[in-house]
Protein backbone atom coordinates (compact mmCIF):
# COMPACT_ATOMS: atom_id res chain seq x y z
CA UNK A 1 0.00 0.00 0.00
CA UNK A 2 1.90 3.10 -1.03
CA UNK A 3 0.78 6.96 -0.09
CA UNK A 4 0.29 7.80 -3.90
CA UNK A 5 -2.30 5.19 -4.34
CA UNK A 6 -4.53 6.18 -1.45
CA UNK A 7 -3.95 9.89 -2.40
CA UNK A 8 -5.11 8.81 -5.96
CA UNK A 9 -8.24 7.33 -4.79
CA UNK A 10 -9.02 10.19 -2.65
CA UNK A 11 -8.69 12.47 -5.00
CA UNK A 12 -10.99 10.70 -7.99
CA UNK A 13 -13.91 10.53 -5.10
CA UNK A 14 -13.54 14.27 -5.00
CA UNK A 15 -13.43 14.62 -8.38
CA UNK A 16 -16.70 12.76 -8.81
CA UNK A 17 -15.15 10.07 -9.87
CA UNK A 18 -14.03 11.63 -13.26
CA UNK A 19 -10.95 9.97 -13.51
CA UNK A 20 -9.60 12.68 -16.36
CA UNK A 21 -10.35 15.39 -14.66
CA UNK A 22 -8.25 13.85 -11.08
CA UNK A 23 -5.38 13.02 -13.57
CA UNK A 24 -5.70 16.80 -14.86
CA UNK A 25 -5.45 17.93 -11.24
CA UNK A 26 -2.72 15.73 -10.58
CA UNK A 27 -0.73 16.55 -13.66
CA UNK A 28 -0.56 12.89 -14.28
CA UNK A 29 -1.97 10.51 -16.58
CA UNK A 30 -5.33 8.62 -16.85
CA UNK A 31 -4.21 4.96 -17.06
CA UNK A 32 -1.52 5.88 -14.39
CA UNK A 33 -4.53 6.64 -11.81
CA UNK A 34 -6.74 3.71 -12.98
CA UNK A 35 -3.56 1.25 -12.89
CA UNK A 36 -2.54 2.46 -9.03
CA UNK A 37 -6.21 2.36 -7.88
CA UNK A 38 -6.50 -1.24 -8.71
CA UNK A 39 -3.10 -2.68 -7.76
CA UNK A 40 -4.60 -1.27 -4.10
CA UNK A 41 -7.90 -2.67 -4.50
CA UNK A 42 -6.38 -5.91 -5.41
CA UNK A 43 -3.81 -5.53 -2.04
CA UNK A 44 -6.88 -4.87 0.13
CA UNK A 45 -9.29 -7.05 -1.44
CA UNK A 46 -12.15 -5.48 -1.58
CA UNK A 47 -13.66 -3.46 -4.36
CA UNK A 48 -13.18 1.06 -3.44
CA UNK A 49 -15.30 1.91 -6.74
CA UNK A 50 -17.69 -0.10 -8.58
CA UNK A 51 -17.81 -0.42 -12.31
CA UNK A 52 -19.79 -0.45 -15.72
CA UNK A 53 -17.41 -1.43 -18.02
CA UNK A 54 -14.43 1.13 -17.78
CA UNK A 55 -16.22 3.90 -16.02
CA UNK A 56 -16.84 4.22 -12.38
CA UNK A 57 -20.12 4.11 -11.24
CA UNK A 58 -20.18 4.77 -7.47
CA UNK A 59 -18.26 4.15 -4.20
CA UNK A 60 -19.00 0.44 -2.46
CA UNK A 61 -20.09 0.53 1.33
CA UNK A 62 -16.64 -0.64 2.13
CA UNK A 63 -14.57 2.03 -0.03
CA UNK A 64 -16.38 4.48 2.06
CA UNK A 65 -14.92 3.63 5.15
CA UNK A 66 -11.81 3.21 3.24
CA UNK A 67 -12.00 6.78 1.57
CA UNK A 68 -12.67 8.07 5.71
CA UNK A 69 -9.80 6.64 6.81
CA UNK A 70 -7.80 8.05 3.84
CA UNK A 71 -8.83 11.26 4.76
CA UNK A 72 -6.80 10.97 7.83
CA UNK A 73 -4.09 9.76 6.88
CA UNK A 74 -3.70 12.36 3.90
CA UNK A 75 -4.43 15.11 7.03
CA UNK A 76 -1.87 13.54 9.08
CA UNK A 77 0.55 13.31 6.50
CA UNK A 78 0.05 17.22 5.66
CA UNK A 79 0.61 17.59 10.12
CA UNK A 80 4.05 16.30 9.35
CA UNK A 81 4.75 18.24 6.44
CA UNK A 82 4.04 21.49 8.37
CA UNK A 83 5.91 20.12 11.66
CA UNK A 84 9.09 20.23 9.58
CA UNK A 85 8.53 23.14 7.72
CA UNK A 86 7.28 24.73 11.20
CA UNK A 87 11.27 23.80 12.30
CA UNK A 88 12.34 25.05 9.42
CA UNK A 89 11.46 28.34 8.67
CA UNK A 90 8.09 29.48 11.10
CA UNK A 91 7.36 32.85 9.04
CA UNK A 92 7.19 31.02 5.62
CA UNK A 93 4.32 29.24 4.28
CA UNK A 94 0.54 29.69 3.63
CA UNK A 95 -2.90 30.10 5.17
CA UNK A 96 -6.11 29.09 3.42
CA UNK A 97 -9.63 30.81 4.65
CA UNK A 98 -12.95 29.51 3.69
CA UNK A 99 -15.12 32.48 4.73
CA UNK A 100 -18.35 33.81 3.48
CA UNK A 101 -18.56 37.32 1.32
CA UNK A 102 -19.80 39.66 4.59
CA UNK A 103 -16.65 38.55 5.94
CA UNK A 104 -14.06 38.22 3.32
CA UNK A 105 -15.46 41.75 2.66
CA UNK A 106 -16.55 43.60 5.77
CA UNK A 107 -14.67 41.64 8.77
CA UNK A 108 -11.18 40.30 7.25
CA UNK A 109 -9.44 43.36 5.75
CA UNK A 110 -8.15 44.94 8.59
CA UNK A 111 -7.14 41.95 9.86
CA UNK A 112 -5.26 40.31 6.48
CA UNK A 113 -3.29 43.84 6.29
CA UNK A 114 -2.07 43.58 9.35
CA UNK A 115 -1.42 40.18 9.13
CA UNK A 116 0.61 40.43 5.98
CA UNK A 117 2.75 43.18 6.91
CA UNK A 118 3.79 40.85 9.87
CA UNK A 119 4.15 38.06 8.35
CA UNK A 120 4.95 38.81 4.35
CA UNK A 121 6.57 35.45 3.44
CA UNK A 122 3.32 33.41 4.17
CA UNK A 123 0.44 33.62 1.17
CA UNK A 124 -3.06 33.49 1.64
CA UNK A 125 -5.35 32.34 0.02
CA UNK A 126 -9.47 32.89 0.32
CA UNK A 127 -11.83 30.72 -0.45
CA UNK A 128 -15.42 31.80 -0.43
CA UNK A 129 -18.71 29.79 -0.64
CA UNK A 130 -22.02 28.45 1.52
CA UNK A 131 -21.66 27.64 5.23
CA UNK A 132 -21.90 23.46 3.83
CA UNK A 133 -19.14 24.61 1.24
CA UNK A 134 -16.75 26.07 3.70
CA UNK A 135 -17.52 23.22 6.24
CA UNK A 136 -16.73 20.53 3.26
CA UNK A 137 -13.13 22.29 2.84
CA UNK A 138 -12.14 22.57 6.04
CA UNK A 139 -13.36 18.81 6.91
CA UNK A 140 -11.22 17.51 3.92
CA UNK A 141 -8.30 19.61 5.21
CA UNK A 142 -8.70 22.38 1.81
CA UNK A 143 -8.37 24.77 4.11
CA UNK A 144 -6.61 26.29 7.58
CA UNK A 145 -9.39 27.80 8.73
CA UNK A 146 -13.44 28.38 8.39
CA UNK A 147 -15.22 31.35 9.70
CA UNK A 148 -18.67 31.35 9.58
CA UNK A 149 -22.11 32.33 11.45
CA UNK A 150 -24.45 29.97 10.18
CA UNK A 151 -25.23 26.30 9.96
CA UNK A 152 -22.01 24.99 12.61
CA UNK A 153 -23.90 21.59 12.82
CA UNK A 154 -22.14 21.12 9.50
CA UNK A 155 -18.61 21.80 11.56
CA UNK A 156 -18.71 18.72 14.15
CA UNK A 157 -15.42 17.65 12.41
CA UNK A 158 -13.88 21.44 13.60
CA UNK A 159 -12.91 23.20 17.34
CA UNK A 160 -15.36 26.40 16.32
CA UNK A 161 -14.54 29.08 18.46
CA UNK A 162 -16.50 32.27 18.76
CA UNK A 163 -15.47 35.61 17.56
CA UNK A 164 -17.74 38.14 17.69
CA UNK A 165 -21.45 39.50 17.95
CA UNK A 166 -23.43 41.27 15.25
CA UNK A 167 -26.77 42.40 14.22
CA UNK A 168 -28.51 43.80 11.64
CA UNK A 169 -29.37 47.15 10.26
CA UNK A 170 -32.06 47.62 7.31
CA UNK A 171 -31.32 50.15 4.78
CA UNK A 172 -34.02 52.36 2.96
CA UNK A 173 -34.32 54.97 0.34
CA UNK A 174 -34.66 58.26 1.38
CA UNK A 175 -38.06 58.72 0.27
CA UNK A 176 -39.43 55.32 1.74
CA UNK A 177 -41.87 55.66 4.25
CA UNK A 178 -39.89 53.74 7.26
CA UNK A 179 -37.08 56.52 6.53
CA UNK A 180 -38.45 58.77 9.02
CA UNK A 181 -39.17 55.62 11.93
CA UNK A 182 -37.40 56.22 14.74
CA UNK A 183 -37.81 52.86 16.54
CA UNK A 184 -38.56 50.30 13.91
CA UNK A 185 -41.02 47.58 14.62
CA UNK A 186 -40.94 44.13 13.55
CA UNK A 187 -44.66 44.20 12.26
CA UNK A 188 -43.44 47.40 9.97
CA UNK A 189 -41.13 45.85 8.62
CA UNK A 190 -43.60 42.78 7.54
CA UNK A 191 -45.90 45.57 5.38
CA UNK A 192 -43.31 45.60 2.95
CA UNK A 193 -41.20 43.30 0.43
CA UNK A 194 -37.50 41.88 1.78
CA UNK A 195 -34.10 42.16 -0.01
CA UNK A 196 -31.62 40.33 2.62
CA UNK A 197 -29.78 37.08 2.34
CA UNK A 198 -29.96 33.85 1.10
CA UNK A 199 -31.21 31.27 3.88
CA UNK A 200 -27.93 30.08 5.54
CA UNK A 201 -25.66 33.18 4.93
CA UNK A 202 -24.65 35.42 7.43
CA UNK A 203 -27.34 35.22 10.53
CA UNK A 204 -30.40 34.59 8.17
CA UNK A 205 -31.79 32.59 10.80
CA UNK A 206 -32.38 34.66 13.33
CA UNK A 207 -34.44 37.23 11.25
CA UNK A 208 -36.77 34.27 10.17
CA UNK A 209 -37.01 33.10 14.00
CA UNK A 210 -37.77 36.88 15.13
CA UNK A 211 -40.96 37.01 12.12
CA UNK A 212 -41.78 33.60 13.64
CA UNK A 213 -42.05 34.36 16.95
CA UNK A 214 -44.74 37.40 16.02
CA UNK A 215 -46.74 34.77 13.79
CA UNK A 216 -45.73 37.16 10.93
CA UNK A 217 -44.57 35.93 7.61
CA UNK A 218 -41.80 38.12 5.72
CA UNK A 219 -42.34 39.01 2.02
CA UNK A 220 -38.85 38.04 1.09
CA UNK A 221 -39.04 39.11 -2.63
CA UNK A 222 -34.61 38.54 -3.36
CA UNK A 223 -31.96 37.29 -1.46
CA UNK A 224 -28.44 36.91 -2.47
CA UNK A 225 -25.42 36.08 -0.83
CA UNK A 226 -23.55 39.53 -1.24
CA UNK A 227 -24.63 42.32 1.10
CA UNK A 228 -23.40 45.04 -2.03
CA UNK A 229 -25.85 43.01 -4.32
CA UNK A 230 -28.53 43.50 -1.36
CA UNK A 231 -27.89 47.04 -1.27
CA UNK A 232 -28.24 47.69 -5.08
CA UNK A 233 -31.21 46.25 -5.21
CA UNK A 234 -32.19 48.31 -2.51
CA UNK A 235 -31.11 51.25 -4.87
CA UNK A 236 -33.63 49.86 -7.54
CA UNK A 237 -36.51 50.28 -5.36
CA UNK A 238 -37.48 46.26 -4.78
CA UNK A 239 -37.83 46.56 -1.28
CA UNK A 240 -36.64 46.89 2.07
CA UNK A 241 -32.86 45.64 2.91
CA UNK A 242 -31.65 43.83 6.05
CA UNK A 243 -28.19 43.60 6.23
CA UNK A 244 -24.82 43.11 8.76
CA UNK A 245 -24.60 46.41 10.11
CA UNK A 246 -20.48 45.72 9.30
CA UNK A 247 -21.86 45.58 6.25
CA UNK A 248 -23.19 49.41 5.72
CA UNK A 249 -20.66 52.33 5.16
CA UNK A 250 -21.40 55.50 6.30
CA UNK A 251 -19.93 57.45 3.33
CA UNK A 252 -20.28 54.73 0.14
CA UNK A 253 -24.08 54.20 1.53
CA UNK A 254 -24.88 57.72 2.30
CA UNK A 255 -27.40 57.56 -0.23
CA UNK A 256 -29.21 55.36 2.23
CA UNK A 257 -30.85 55.65 5.43
CA UNK A 258 -29.94 53.53 7.85
CA UNK A 259 -32.41 52.17 10.53
CA UNK A 260 -30.84 50.20 13.93
CA UNK A 261 -32.56 46.46 13.79
CA UNK A 262 -30.49 45.02 16.74
CA UNK A 263 -33.53 45.06 19.26
CA UNK A 264 -35.69 43.14 16.54
CA UNK A 265 -32.94 40.53 15.85
CA UNK A 266 -31.25 38.34 18.31
CA UNK A 267 -27.52 38.88 17.60
CA UNK A 268 -25.78 36.50 15.71
CA UNK A 269 -22.00 35.00 16.57
CA UNK A 270 -19.26 34.90 14.07
CA UNK A 271 -16.98 31.53 14.81
CA UNK A 272 -13.62 30.68 13.46
CA UNK A 273 -12.37 27.19 13.42
CA UNK A 274 -10.01 24.50 12.80
CA UNK A 275 -9.88 20.24 12.34
CA UNK A 276 -9.18 19.26 15.49
CA UNK A 277 -6.11 17.12 13.83
CA UNK A 278 -4.76 20.22 12.27
CA UNK A 279 -1.12 21.28 12.84
CA UNK A 280 -1.18 24.86 14.20
CA UNK A 281 1.85 26.82 13.03
CA UNK A 282 2.92 29.96 15.33
CA UNK A 283 1.41 32.34 12.25
CA UNK A 284 -1.72 30.44 12.55
CA UNK A 285 -1.99 31.21 16.21
CA UNK A 286 -1.44 34.92 15.65
CA UNK A 287 -3.93 34.69 12.76
CA UNK A 288 -6.56 34.21 15.16
CA UNK A 289 -5.11 36.82 17.82
CA UNK A 290 -5.50 39.23 15.23
CA UNK A 291 -9.23 38.26 14.09
CA UNK A 292 -10.20 37.70 17.80
CA UNK A 293 -7.84 39.16 20.71
CA UNK A 294 -9.40 36.28 23.13
CA UNK A 295 -8.53 33.71 21.01
CA UNK A 296 -4.64 33.63 22.18
CA UNK A 297 -2.43 30.58 22.18
CA UNK A 298 -3.56 28.73 25.63
CA UNK A 299 -6.85 29.31 25.15
CA UNK A 300 -7.14 27.94 21.55
CA UNK A 301 -4.88 24.92 22.49
CA UNK A 302 -7.33 24.47 25.37
CA UNK A 303 -10.28 24.24 23.10
CA UNK A 304 -8.51 22.02 21.09
CA UNK A 305 -8.44 19.58 24.21
CA UNK A 306 -12.32 19.89 25.01
CA UNK A 307 -14.42 17.30 23.94
CA UNK A 308 -17.38 18.49 23.23
CA UNK A 309 -18.96 21.56 21.35
CA UNK A 310 -20.67 22.40 24.90
CA UNK A 311 -16.97 22.08 26.70
CA UNK A 312 -16.10 24.45 23.87
CA UNK A 313 -18.67 26.89 24.96
CA UNK A 314 -17.89 26.91 28.90
CA UNK A 315 -14.75 27.80 28.10
CA UNK A 316 -15.91 30.71 26.60
CA UNK A 317 -19.18 31.40 28.86
CA UNK A 318 -17.40 34.42 30.51
CA UNK A 319 -15.48 36.30 28.04
CA UNK A 320 -17.65 39.55 26.86
CA UNK A 321 -17.45 38.58 22.95
CA UNK A 322 -17.00 42.42 20.87
CA UNK A 323 -19.66 43.35 19.28
CA UNK A 324 -19.19 44.65 15.24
Amino acid sequence: MKLQQLRYAWEVARHELNVSATAQSLYTSQPGISKQIKMLEEELGVIIFARAGKHLTHVTPVGQQILHKVGEILQHVEAIRRVSQEYRDEGTGELRIATTHTQARYALPPVIHQFTERFPAVSLHMHQGTPTQIAELAAHGEVDFAIATESLGLFSDLVMMPCYHWNRTVIVLKDHPLAQTERLTIEQLAKYPLVTYVFGFTGRSKLDEAFRQKNLNPRVVFTAADADVIKTYVRLGMGVGIVAHMAVDPVQDADLVKLDASHLFEASTTHIGFHRSAMLRGYMYEFMRAFAPHLTRERVDQAVGCHSRDEVAKLFASIELPIL
